[in-house]
């Protein structure tokens, strides 16, 4: 698939390359951002260059990842976000904000609008979001968003080689008042939980 940007109110989702290396490299120098995700710590000039060089674009091209780079409208770079598949109709979004421009509500903005472009544009039925138990950020983001937090997951991120708990949560298209591809039946509720 061919790159795609998206607007909102205050900003725009664009595909990142090589002229947005230094930008990326300059905001992940971030301690937040190195301990939250997955990203590698220390996060090396050769590591930006690899991922707007071949991982943006590789991902888009065989359909496994959507990255978007949040900007201002003035060119500044706010955050990324990008969509994983994960499998038929899930798409996973990841995120993280450059330490100046968090507490604006731009990776909400920019969270609902990647969602409801992979709803549309996708055939997604289910987006997930994921966080290390403790990430309150990143669960602020996606409660605000509109996710629903489903649950802990033992176990189930592996941040620099250890083994941790983490969050889940879903958006589905209902949620953004969207129709689904695929008819959905929630399950009756369980009279063992009463």
């Amino acid at each position: 698939m061919d790159p795609v940007t998206l607007t909102t109110d205050r900003l725009l989702l664009r595909t990142v390359g090589a002229h947005d290396t230094d930008a990326v490299f300059d905001a992940v120098q971030d301690a937040d951002i190195q301990r939250w995700t997955t990203i590698p710590s220390p996060y090396l000039r050769e590591h930006a260059e690899g991922f707007t060089g071949q991982m943006v674009p590789e991902g888009w091209a065989d359909g496994s990842m959507f990255t978007f780079g949040v900007f201002l409208p003035t060119g500044e770079l706010v955050g990324m976000l990008g969509i994983t598949m994960r499998s038929l109709g899930v798409g996973e979004v990841g995120f993280w904000a450059a330490k100046q421009h968090r507490g604006n509500g731009y990776l909400t903005e920019a969270t609902v609008a990647a969602s409801r472009w992979a709803f549309t544009s996708l055939a997604v039925d289910r987006v997930e979001w994921r966080a290390e138990v403790g990430n309150r950020a990143s669960r602020g983001v996606a409660e605000r968003a509109g996710f629903t937090v489903e649950g802990t997951l033992r176990s189930a991120l592996n941040n620099k080689g250890v083994r941790r708990d983490c969050w889940i949560g879903s958006l589905l298209p209902s949620d953004l008042s969207l129709p689904s591809t695929a008819p959905y039946l929630p399950a009756p509720p369980d009279p063992s939980d009463t």
